[in-house]
C-alpha cells in the first residue's frame, strides 16, 4: 500500500518527533487528558484479595480489550485504598517493568499502581491514544543506568508530541483497525502453521521411535499401554539398563559469569532434539570444575530437563570439555547397545512424555523424579536400525525446522511491518484520511 505525505509539515520543536502535518498541534498530556493510577493491597491481608471486584495487573494486558482479571479485590480494600475506578472503554496503560502495554477495560475495573488509566477528552480519542501512546510516551520516557525505559506520573503528565484533531484521529485509528487487523491475521496464519509443523515435528519423532521405518514390519504388543505395538524383532528396554551413567545436576544455583569460558546447560537451552548455544550462561573454570564433580559431560552425552515449564526435553552434547549442569538438568551416557543419537530421539517422544507426566499430574511446579525418568520404558531395535531411525529423524527434523524458521522471519517482518504502519500513522508521516474516507477539514 502506498499512501501518500500531508501537503505541508513544519517542525514539531521534539527531537524524536522532527516533522508533523503543519495543521496539528504540539501539546502534552496534562493538557489534553486525565489519568490515574491503581494500587496493590498488603501481601499479608489476604481479605482484600477475596472480593468480586476485577483488579488488573500488567500480566492481565496484551488483548485490545480486557473484560475479566485473574485476580480481584474486595470493596473493604478498593474503598479504603481511595483508588479510582478505571470505567469501561477506559484505556489502560503500563508505565511500570513491562512498559507501553495496552488494553482497553472491557469491564468497570481497578489496577494496580503499576497502570495508568486514561479517559477520553474533547481534545483525545482513545480510540487514537490506544496505537499513539505507547509510541509517544515511551518517547518520554527517561532510561536508568542500564537504558531500561523509566516512566513516572510526572513523566506522562509531561510528555511532549504533536495531536491532529479529534475527528482526524479517528479517522486514523479507523484506518488502523482495519490495516492492522489484516496484519494480525498473517500472523496468526504463521502462528497456526508454527503450531502445525511442532505437532508433525513430534509425530514424525514418535512414530519413527515407536514403529520403525518399515510400514510392512510385523508388529507385535509392547505389553506396555504407553507403547502400543512396536515391531516384533525390536527389544523393549528402560533407561537404567539403555545407560551406563544417569547422573542428576548440582542442586545448587551456578556461580553464573559472563567473562567464564564455560557454558551452563539451562532448561532454557534444550529443545526437542536441540541444543541453542545462542544465550547460554558462562561460569568460570573454578565454577566449572564444581558443575561437574559428580561427572563431566562429553560428546554424544545426552541431557535432560526433568522440572519446570520445559521438562521433557532431550538434547545431545556436542562436545567435550565445555558444559556443564544448571539445575533442573540431568545427564545421560548411552550404553554399548544403545545408540547415542536414538536413546536422545526416544527421549524427546510422546511415549517417554506421557511416563514422566505420572509425577507431574496437579503439580504447580512440574517435576519428574529421578527414579520414575531411570525406570522410562524404551524401544530397542537393532544398534543399526537405531542409527538408520536416528539419520532419517536428523534429516526430516531439519527440513521441519527450516519451515519454522521461515514462519517465524515473516512474523518478525509483519510485526515490524506493523509497528512501522503504527508510527508513520500516529505521527503524521503518511496521510490515511482518504483511505478512511474521511477527510480533515
Amino acid at each position: 500500500m502506498s499512501l501518500p505525505r500531508y501537503p505541508e509539515y513544519k517542525d514539531s520543536g521534539l527531537s524524536w518527533l522532527g516533522q508533523v502535518p503543519s495543521h496539528w498541534r504540539v501539546t502534552k498530556t496534562k493538557h489534553v487528558c486525565s489519568f490515574s493510577t491503581g494500587w496493590t493491597p498488603p501481601t499479608g491481608n489476604s481479605a482484600a484479595y477475596e472480593g468480586s471486584n476485577l483488579w488488573a495487573n500488567i500480566s492481565d494486558l496484551g488483548a485490545r480489550t480486557i473484560a475479566d482479571t485473574a485476580k480481584r479485590i474486595s470493596d473493604e480494600a478498593a474503598v479504603q485504598s481511595g483508588i479510582e475506578l478505571s470505567p469501561k472503554g477506559s484505556l489502560l496503560f503500563s508505565f511500570k517493568l513491562s512498559i507501553g502495554q495496552v488494553s482497553f477495560a472491557g469491564a468497570d475495573m481497578f489496577t494496580n499502581e503499576a497502570i495508568a488509566t486514561f479517559r477520553g477528552s474533547d481534545l483525545l480519542a482513545l480510540p487514537f491514544a490506544y496505537y499513539a501512546f505507547p509510541l509517544f510516551l515511551v518517547q518520554n520516557a527517561s532510561e536508568n543506568i542500564y537504558g531500561a525505559k523509566l516512566l513516572n506520573q510526572e513523566l506522562i503528565r509531561g510528555a511532549a508530541f504533536a495531536l491532529p484533531s479529534v475527528e482526524e484521529q479517528t479517522a486514523i485509528a479507523a484506518f488502523l483497525d482495519h490495516e492492522t487487523a489484516k496484519i494480525d491475521g498473517l500472523i496468526a496464519e504463521q502462528e497456526k502453521l508454527i503450531a502445525l509443523l511442532a505437532e508433525k515435528r513430534q509425530a514424525t519423532i514418535s512414530h519413527a521411535v515407536t514403529r520403525g521405518l518399515n510400514p510392512a514390519a510385523p508388529m507385535q504388543d509392547s505389553g506396555v499401554a504407553w507403547l502400543g505395538e512396536v515391531p516384533a524383532h525390536w527389544g523393549v528396554t528402560r533407561l537404567k539398563y539403555a545407560t551406563n551413567a544417569i547422573v542428576d545436576c548440582p542442586h545448587e544455583t551456578p556461580a553464573y559469569d559472563d567473562t567464564g569460558s564455560y557454558r551452563v546447560i539451562r532448561t532454557a537451552d534444550v529443545s526437542e532434539g536441540r541444543l541453542r548455544r545462542e544465550g547460554m550462561y558462562s561460569v568460570t573454570q573454578q565454577e566449572f570444575m564444581q558443575r561437574i564433580r559428580r561427572m563431566p559431560l562429553e560428546k554424544d552425552d545426552i541431557v535432560y530437563g526433568r522440572e519446570g515449564e520445559r521438562w521433557g526435553f532431550a538434547a545431545q552434547v556436542p562436545e567435550n570439555d565445555i558444559f556443564c549442569l544448571g539445575q533442573r538438568m540431568m545427564q545421560f551416557r548411552a550404553a554399548a547397545g544403545m545408540y547415542p543419537r536414538f536413546l536422545m530421539w526416544q527421549l524427546n517422544a510422546q511415549s517417554t512424555y506421557r511416563q514422566g507426566q505420572i509425577d507431574t499430574v496437579g503439580a504447580t511446579s512440574p517435576h519428574v523424579n529421578v527414579g520414575t525418568i531411570r525406570n522410562y520404558v524404551l524401544t530397542e531395535p537393532p544398534p543399526r536400525e537405531q542409527e538408520e531411525i536416528s539419520t532419517f529423524l536428523d534429516a526430516e527434523t531439519v527440513k521441519l525446522d527450516e519451515l519454522d524458521t521461515e514462519a517465524e522471519l515473516a512474523i518478525t517482518l509483519l510485526k515490524e511491518r506493523r509497528s512501522a504502519l503504527i508510527a508513520a500513522a500516529v505521527t503524521g508521516q503518511i496521510d490515511v484520511r482518504e483511505a478512511t474516507g474521511k477527510a480533515d477539514t
